[in-house]
């Protein structure tokens, strides 16, 4: 949609665009604070020192030049506008964000077979492949790379397409498998409850990589649920508990001979529309909880409705990963867990790494562009 005419008001510039019957008022200060003028003209960062200018400055014309909009104020400023930022920018509006992609929830009549797979060779090659993928595992939280070759860095080489990895307390990649002298219940064969990682952390990694380079031992299913739609379907049964589990921090900690890593974080964190955008549960490495003893008897009932939750085999789906497949998700919002293993069966070994969600939708949103781009060459 383009300009069709401009109305000068003393704080306001109104546009109406040319459907004639849609009108947007900016008002001057945002015109004055968006003004190319006061971008850096190679890192578009903003130099212009808003309190240079009166808080409402005054509009005197405006006139349409081509695709440009010419302002002029009555402290001698010009600006010239382009329109396509006026259009895309309008107050009220957000706008486009390619790594904008809304959560598709998920339950377990969604089925293990349906989770979208794709072929690590096509990753690995393919811009388009490496878009499609990644666009997959944000709409659903969690996707399978198959035919990944048999070595360690197989799956680290897919998880650097997107960007380099985040380094925990315990280093860029992981081996998990049972192992003598444990620090994480990870590294051993007894079952783990649905959980996500390292909630200890002041911002617990995103996307979590873990590519199976072995699973010959009896047992070691994989368990994996949509936290999103445990939390909003809380929300609908009971919005008191949902509400609590929002708004009362709660400690979590990890430590051992070298780390001692705590944070006070809620269960359920939402994003400014409202809806849930972080989920931090596990229940091994939820510290001794401090609220005041008035608060905490219905806490406790709000946290123990999430956990039931997370042991209903509605929401959860079972798979037993193959040499050579990877299950990718977000840490932050799909939650894992396994069945016992009997090492004594055979051998268990998965390789993991992560990369946060800044690195993976900042890949996501440069995909969108050079792809664009691409097509319409």
């Amino acid at each position: 949609m383009t300009l069709a005419t401009l109305t000068v008001r003393t704080d306001t510039l109104v546009v109406t665009w040319t459907d004639s019957t849609t009108t947007t008022p900016f008002p001057t200060i945002w015109l004055r604070d968006n003004c190319p003028s006061g971008l850096h003209p190679e890192t578009h960062e903003r130099l212009f020192d808003l309190l240079s200018i009166d808080e409402a400055p005054i509009l005197r014309s405006a006139a349409i030049d081509g695709e440009t909009a010419v302002l002029s104020y009555t402290d001698g400023h010009i600006s010239h506008m382009p329109i396509s930022l006026l259009s895309a920018h309008r107050p009220g509006q957000s706008s486009f964000d390619a790594g904008d992609i809304s959560a598709q929830h998920w339950r377990a009549d969604h089925g293990a077979a349906n989770i979208s797979r794709h072929a690590a060779n096509s990753i690995l090659a393919d811009d388009f492949a490496l878009k499609n993928w990644m666009q997959d595992t944000a709409t659903f939280g969690l996707t399978i790379v198959d035919h990944l070759q048999d070595h360690t860095d197989a799956g680290v080489e897919i998880a650097e397409r997107i960007g380099f990895l985040r380094a925990t307390n315990f280093g860029s990649t992981f081996e998990v498998v049972n192992k003598p002298d444990p620090n994480n219940l990870a590294y051993t064969s007894v079952a783990l409850p649905l959980h996500t990682d390292l909630p200890n952390q002041e911002v617990p990694p995103g996307y979590q990589f873990l590519h199976c380079l072995a699973n010959e031992a009896v047992g070691g299913g994989s368990l994996f649920a949509d936290g999103f739609a445990m939390a909003e379907d809380l929300r609908i049964e009971d919005q008191d508990a949902f509400q609590l589990l929002c708004d009362i921090a709660i400690p979590f900690r990890f430590h051992d001979k070298s780390a001692d890593i705590r944070v006070y974080k809620p269960v359920i964190t939402l994003g400014y529309k409202g809806e849930v955008i972080e989920i931090r549960y596990n229940a091994h490495l939820a510290g001794i909880f401090d609220m005041s003893a008035e608060i905490m008897p219905a806490y406790y009932r709000a946290y123990r409705a999430y956990m039931a939750k997370t042991r209903d085999p509605k929401y959860r789906l079972t798979l037993k990963l193959k040499a050579g497949e990877m299950v990718v998700f977000d840490n932050r919002r799909v939650l894992h867990g396994r069945e016992a293993f009997d090492p004594s069966t055979g051998f268990r070994h998965l390789h993991g790494c992560y990369v946060d969600r800044g690195e993976f939708f900042s890949r996501l949103r440069l995909l969108v562009h050079e792809t664009d781009v691409a097509i319409a060459a």
